[in-house]
């Protein structure tokens, strides 16, 4: 067959295939429309699930009447003139394909004014890209497009649609994502003339967190850390999920570069590993995040849909973002300074069960991060800190004014040998000994093992203990690694190795059967000899083994002291598994129990 020339309407309904896969696509294209002609409303009126109609009406800058015609033809746009503008795109569109593909598939009408002008101009496209008749019409300032009978001559796209409710979910869902993305812009969804969702313009942060909460839920801005972190010229913003808070899915997590919602690996790894400290292994966390950089960083156009994209530094990114998430999960800790409560003290919460604007404090403003000081190694170093409190088993309350009393407050009992009951200044807060002295014991390790600095005890005499040959194998392959956590082991035989130095750490407890334990774990989970990316994995089950077990009864003294030591180590709000390690009732939340002042 002979080379030739595709007509135009068929070279448009290719391109559509590509854009245009179901209702929500469309609506996609043509609100990112809006979003560059600076619309500040924008209204949404869908009809059977978007195939009979797709209307939206913007109050944007409009499109001058000699320049429609244009707007219906491919590779037309206002938002790029060469190739170098490839390098930096600011806009959502560039390509101006959208409109000409959309109308090739579909009956579409566009209506649109500027300003100081004297009436509204509209025209009709079907792809072909000739035979424009441009009419007035009376239409206020800004654009109109609708979208009738989507795939009406292209039945097999059609017959692909899914029911109307399902590809009106996505359309509402589509929408959503996007409003988090405009947070100045006020959204209208009305589905078969029945409004569906009504979103205000949201300037203020309170406003802002208020949209928030209802696309994301109460749940998650109630339980939310408050990003803001800068650096390299790059800035992430946001919020994310504390890590007790998670989903067995991905399907809240939304990310932002420059303003435009983008799905990438790099991102949700770093993302991802930010969390693995804290986070159970299955579970995913909820975020709503904007990393905002030079547009001449990032490559746009590497998807014909635009929600993928490529960084020209990757690697840049990737660490940023890690260490930025890493750091303000790792400060999430009780409140420290005068009058400091607990970590979760709400008056009210900030985002009751009813429809009202909050008026309570933020999420950010229930955490309050602190430096980390330097930590003591043993209990004993601690409770030498706090000895002016104590006499023997016994607190001496000091005076019972807000000023003094710690965040957590101060140990009243050991609920089951499990439970530190404590009292606060405003409530009570119980902690699970195990879980909070597990994470304590983890941190310190982690930091002394960064740098090189567990101390290491010698015992008088070596123990020889026996394993499997594959421990023993793996005791000599990483004897080095061993060595800097605090242990000396050597293999002497077949299945035995020799112990002659531990860490200080676990003074007076079962070395011999922690040493087992943690081969054992090792060993059936499988090591890497890349040993370094999995040290916290090792130093977490090091931490499980060597933390006070439940049933073992503490003194008041004891229970002090780790309630001081949580206050000052990072992530004790969750174990190195992801379970809370305490919890708090407020005094208002006691008063219900008992109905008081009702």
């Amino acid at each position: 067959m002979r080379i030739h020339l595709l007509p135009s309407q068929l070279i448009n309904q290719i391109a559509a295939g590509e854009v245009v896969e179901r209702p929500c696509a469309v609506v996609k294209e043509l609100l990112e429309n809006s979003f560059d002609a600076g619309a500040t409303q924008i209204t949404v009126d869908i009809e059977q699930g978007g195939s009979r109609l797709i209307k939206i009406r913007d109050d944007g800058c409009g499109i001058v009447k000699e320049d429609l015609p244009l707007a219906l033809s491919r590779h037309a746009t206002s938002k790029i003139s060469s190739l170098a503008d490839l390098d930096c795109v600011t806009s959502m569109g560039f390509r101006g394909e959208a409109l000409p593909s959309i109308s090739s598939v579909a009956r579409l009408t566009l209506i649109s004014r500027i300003a100081d002008t004297e009436c509204a101009w509209h025209i009709r496209g079907d792809g072909s890209e000739q035979a424009f008749d441009l009419q007035p019409d009376p239409h206020p300032q800004g654009t109109t497009v609708e979208v009738r009978d989507l795939f009406y001559n292209t039945p097999a796209r059609r017959k692909f649609l899914k029911t109307e409710k399902t590809e009106f979910t996505h359309i509402e869902s589509l929408l959503q994502k996007l409003a988090l993305s405009r947070f100045h812009i006020g959204f209208t969804l009305t589905h078969n003339q029945k409004e569906i969702l009504k979103l205000k313009p949201a300037i203020s942060e309170i406003e802002q967190e208020y949209r928030v909460a209802e696309i994301c839920g109460v749940e998650f801005i109630n339980n939310a850390v408050k990003i803001d972190v800068a650096a390299s010229d790059l800035q992430l913003t946001g919020w994310v999920s504390l890590p007790t808070l998670s989903r067995s899915q991905p399907d809240k997590q939304f990310f932002y570069v420059n303003g435009r919602l983008i799905r990438d690996k790099l991102i949700s790894h770093a993302i991802k590993q930010a969390y693995q400290d804290v986070l159970f292994s299955g579970r995913h966390s909820l975020f709503v995040l904007y990393l905002t950089l030079d547009p001449n960083l990032v490559d746009v156009n590497a998807h014909p849909t635009k929600q993928e994209i490529r960084f020209r530094e990757g690697r840049l990114v990737h660490d940023f973002l890690f260490s930025a998430l890493h750091r303000s999960l790792a400060q999430i800790r009780p409140a420290s300074g005068n009058n400091s409560v607990t970590l979760n003290e709400r008056v009210a919460p900030p985002f009751p069960a009813e429809s009202t604007m909050p008026t309570a404090t933020t999420p950010a403003a229930a955490y309050c991060p602190t430096e980390q000081s330097s930590l003591p190694f043993t209990v004993a170093e601690t409770l030498q800190a706090y000895s002016s409190l104590h006499t023997k088993d016994e607190l001496v309350v000091p005076p019972a004014t807000p000023s003094v009393i710690p965040p957590l407050g101060f140990a009243i009992a050991h609920l089951h040998d499990i439970y530190i009951l404590s009292e606060t200044a405003n409530g009570l807060v119980l902690v699970d000994a195990h879980a909070a002295h597990e994470r304590v014991i983890y941190e310190r390790l982690k930091q002394q093992h960064q740098h090189g600095e567990i101390p290491s005890q010698p015992l008088l005499l070596p123990i020889k203990i026996t394993v499997s040959s594959a421990e023993a194998d793996l005791v000599e392959q990483q004897s080095d690694f061993f060595l800097s956590l605090g242990f000396e082991l050597t293999r002497s035989g077949l299945e035995t190795i020799v112990l002659r130095a531990s860490p200080a750490l676990f003074a007076g407890t079962d070395v011999v059967g922690l040493i087992t334990d943690v081969l054992t774990d090792i060993n059936v989970q499988g090591m890497s000899t890349r040993i370094e990316t999995q040290a916290n994995e090792l130093l977490a089950t090091i931490a499980c083994h060597g933390a006070v077990r439940a049933r073992r009864h503490l003194t008041i003294t004891e229970m002090n002291a780790l309630l001081r030591d949580m206050e000052q180590t990072e992530r004790s709000g969750q174990c190195n598994h992801g379970r809370p390690t305490w919890v708090e009732l407020s005094k208002q939340e006691l008063d219900k129990f008992f109905l008081r002042g009702q």
